[in-house]
């Protein structure tokens, strides 16, 4: 792994660490980050059609892969779908190609940007940050994993309001402390 691919997973968990579990906005991703059932991969790929060939082979090794080695999957893609918009629209691709792969019902894909911006939001609305990663990622998430999960926390679609909540409380100077311009 080259040290760029090294520091790039490294601002990645620094990011799951401090946001992801340090304000609990997935009360889930603490067990398979303590467990390192976590797999992070750096993709090289500078276009659409080489993401979607890394995301094929990402997604077969995930339905392959026994749980207790590998629960979830980050694929950080820093050199392509830096607009959101474009990034946006590749998610599209990305459902069909679970469909292709016949993986739709077994996996899923949950996705993170820098610029990430919930419909009807303002761009700067602190909400956003919740689903705002220093990269482009795309989170491969097994559906037994998530059945499993909600078991355990009966009220997981409470979730979303109330990482809204955190993250109206926390601001965008909060989020700043946490997370200082570079």
């Amino acid at each position: 792994m080259s040290s760029n691919a090294s520091n790039i997973i490294q601002e990645t968990q620094d990011w799951l660490i401090k946001a992801v579990i340090g304000l609990n906005l997935c009360p889930f991703a603490k067990a398979v980050h303590v467990k390192e059932q976590i797999k992070y991969v750096v993709s090289e790929a500078t276009t659409i059609e080489q993401l979607l060939e890394n995301l094929a082979q990402e997604l077969e090794f995930l339905a392959e892969v026994s749980r207790e080695k590998t629960d979830t999957t980050l694929l950080i893609h820093p050199k392509v779908l830096g607009d959101f918009l474009d990034y946006n629209d590749f998610l599209e691709l990305a459902d069909q190609l679970l469909e292709d792969l016949d993986l739709d019902g077994e996996l899923q894909i949950a996705s993170f940007h820098p610029q990430y911006q919930f419909a009807g939001t303002d761009i700067d609305d602190v909400t956003n940050f919740t689903n705002r990663s220093p990269y482009p990622t795309l989170h491969l998430i097994r559906e037994d994993s998530i059945d499993e999960a909600v078991k355990a926390f009966p009220e997981a679609e409470a979730i979303f309001e109330t990482n809204m909540q955190i993250m109206e409380k926390l601001g965008t100077d909060g989020w700043e402390k946490l997370f200082p311009k570079k």
